[in-house]
């Protein structure tokens, strides 16, 4: 194992990560020993010179080291980072059963800080957002390609965090050939068309997986209590997951609304793709924020709604104006949320915890002045899971509401 330097702290700083947080704070660090590169594996150690762990060092970043290991005999090698990539693979591997849209490492939460991959059918998508998986790209994706027999892999990082770590963007064909125009997955029973090169994130957002299905499952039981099929009303629609989802369990008619009209135009087809009626479904390429108060003006109630929007805060920093966008949609959906509906809320943006989220959608139910119920709170799928000494990796949150 090769290692270029090694990072002291700050007397007191080596407590988190005895409790075995994976990040090093540049405002942690005493001093570097040595002149390792962006991405090298660098010892960290405390005040005393007692070793902490193995991390891979990003000179660039607020978070100056990702750890990889917390074990003082671990080889940091190429053998060590396939047996993590492999040990990735075979968790989900049970999830097969019901999908080929699968997120096959989840940085830091599979022990690969950085490191996200995703399999949509026998294509795979990948980003390196971190120093330390940009230094062992190679290794990774070799890895990668060895635990899951494809050998197509597309890299799609081009988000805010990569550049954060002093890296430029990248994208494009890394291993084997060009992806196709729109790869067809399915979860579920549903299909769904995706775009790898073009969509958001890599392409589709497989967290919501499990969310979507309770949209179908909702849909039925609504249809089943009040005698008709329930209306929907999809917000932040993207390709149309939630409204597709629901649609197939019996929402009708379905509202789905976005800004993109790339977007709409593959949620058209997602609709198509699944033998559901066009005449069922209306789309809305508008601001969500002006259609939800424009569809009160209309006198408009729906018995389901989904609010999926795009992360409004970007770091904590945000947090007191994406309370407020949290707030106003809240507060617009109940006004349209029909007696004995249900509202499914949610929230990706990591600087919003739970509890916040909940305080911000019950401020909206306040406002509102209508009496709710909250039966669930949701989650990303099992493929996303949390690391439960690195809580920041909790994202995806929401909420599942019924007005009595």
């Amino acid at each position: 194992m090769k290692v270029d330097g090694e990072l002291v702290l700050k007397p007191g700083k080596e407590r988190s990560l005895a409790r075995r947080h994976p990040w090093v704070y540049a405002t942690a660090v005493a001093r570097v020993a040595g002149r390792p590169a962006a991405g090298a594996t660098v010892a960290v150690r405390a005040a005393d010179g007692t070793w902490l762990a193995w991390a891979a060092y990003s000179p660039a970043s607020s978070i100056r080291a990702r750890c990889w290991s917390f074990i003082e005999s671990d080889p940091i090698d190429a053998d060590w980072f396939a047996a993590r990539v492999g040990a990735a693979v075979a968790r989900r591997t049970t999830l097969f059963d019901a999908t080929n849209a699968v997120r096959l490492v989840f940085g830091e939460a599979d022990g690969l800080p950085g490191l996200i991959a995703d399999r949509y059918a026998d294509q795979l998508v990948v980003q390196f957002q971190a120093a330390g998986v940009e230094a062992q790209r190679d290794v990774l994706l070799d890895a990668l390609v060895s635990a899951t027999a494809c050998a197509n892999v597309y890299e799609r990082s081009d988000s805010a965090t990569r550049q954060r770590e002093g890296l430029a963007p990248s994208t494009g064909v890394v291993r084997g050939a060009e992806p196709p125009d729109l790869v067809e997955v399915h979860e579920y029973g549903v299909r769904y068309f995706v775009d790898v090169r073009r969509g958001h994130k890599t392409g589709f957002y497989i967290d919501q997986r499990d969310n979507r299905r309770l949209a179908g499952e909702l849909a039925a039981q609504l249809a089943r209590a009040h005698g008709r099929t329930p209306a929907l009303l999809n917000c932040f629609c993207y390709t149309g997951g939630f409204s597709v989802a629901a649609a197939r369990g019996g929402a009708s008619p379905v509202l789905s609304i976005d800004s993109s009209a790339d977007a709409l135009a593959l949620a058209r087809r997602n609709w198509a793709l699944n033998g559901l009626d066009p005449a069922a479904a209306e789309w809305r390429a508008a601001d969500v924020f002006d259609a939800l108060r424009a569809l009160r003006e209309e006198g408009r109630r729906f018995d389901l709604i989904v609010l999926d929007p795009p992360k409004f805060a970007a770091s904590h920093h945000h947090v007191e104006r994406a309370a407020r966008a949290y707030k106003d949609i809240n507060l617009s959906a109940l006004r349209l949320l029909a007696p004995g509906g249900r509202l499914l809320t949610f929230s990706c943006s990591g600087a919003i915890d739970v509890d916040l989220f909940q305080k911000i959608v019950a401020g909206a139910v306040i406002d509102a002045r209508v009496d709710c119920q909250l039966l669930a709170r949701l989650a990303a799928g099992t493929d996303h899971p949390l690391l439960m000494t690195h809580p920041e990796g909790e994202y995806l949150k929401g909420l599942l509401l019924t007005r009595i």
